[in-house]
């Protein structure tokens, strides 16, 4: 596996929260790192992008050694960096694009230009519902609005589209001309940091593992679901804690 995306020094999101997903899931992690953000739960407080040519001979070198099955894009930051994914795009299998924009604290991340790249490419889509929002310019607070978002943004070219509401505990899935609603059991937790890139890092596993997409999906979210669940009652920082991921 390959995740894509930015570090968290405080553990619960970006390339930390995927290769513990990855872990968790019996697969061998590899990653590019695009970004250092300083932050913790409380908060982001400082981002330092990683030039491009260094983001190029991270992926350069993961790529000349190792048989890639799957791939996870988180924070990009950067348009050059998501036009330097898509010149590798044939290299890169079972692409999962988790549109990272805004931080669960409500720091912004990046802007939606940086990403728009690579919405035009078949790959999997994984935005949440404030993300789907920031991309289509169009509220997606209902179950409607989360529909309309869905199905506005496949088409645009991405393979399916999943936009994810963990607090709601329902996700939108457009794939093959098709909508579906998933449904779950609402997790009562603080305890979300994280969910987004786990679910997408999941998402991308379980593609590699031969899944299909919609089997992909619901796989995700069953394992977010436990994962959330596991973590509920832990106290790590002051605000939003991580997912238990080894659940």
């Amino acid at each position: 596996m390959l995740t894509i995306a930015g570090s968290d020094s405080g553990g619960g999101a970006g390339i930390q929260a995927d290769l513990k997903t990855f872990a968790a899931l019996g697969a061998y992690g590899t990653s590019v790192i695009t970004a250092v953000t300083a932050q913790n739960t409380l908060g982001v407080t400082a981002i330092h992008p990683v030039p491009v040519d260094v983001v190029a001979a991270q992926l350069d070198a993961v790529l000349a050694d190792f048989s890639v099955a799957a791939v996870k894009v988180g924070m990009i930051g950067d348009r050059a960096v998501a036009e330097l994914l898509l010149d590798r795009a044939a290299r890169l299998p079972n692409l999962v694009v988790d549109p990272v924009l805004v931080a669960t604290s409500g720091a912004r991340l990046a802007a939606a230009a940086s990403v728009a790249p690579l919405l035009a490419y078949p790959c999997v889509v994984t935005p949440n519902r404030h993300e789907a929002a920031a991309l289509t310019e169009s509220p997606c607070e209902t179950a409607e609005e989360m529909i309309a978002a869905a199905v506005r943004l496949a088409a645009g070219g991405p393979r399916a589209v999943v936009v994810t509401g963990s607090e709601l505990a329902m996700d939108v899935l457009h794939y093959d001309g098709e909508t579906s609603v998933l449904r779950g059991e609402p997790v009562k937790t603080l305890n979300n940091h994280g969910s987004g890139c786990t679910f997408s890092s999941a998402v991308a596993v379980r593609l590699a593992l031969g899944d299909d997409v919609p089997s992909a999906v619901l796989a995700a979210k069953k394992y977010v679901t436990a994962a959330l669940a596991g973590g509920r009652s832990w106290r790590l920082g002051a605000g939003p804690g991580p997912l238990n991921h080894f659940v």
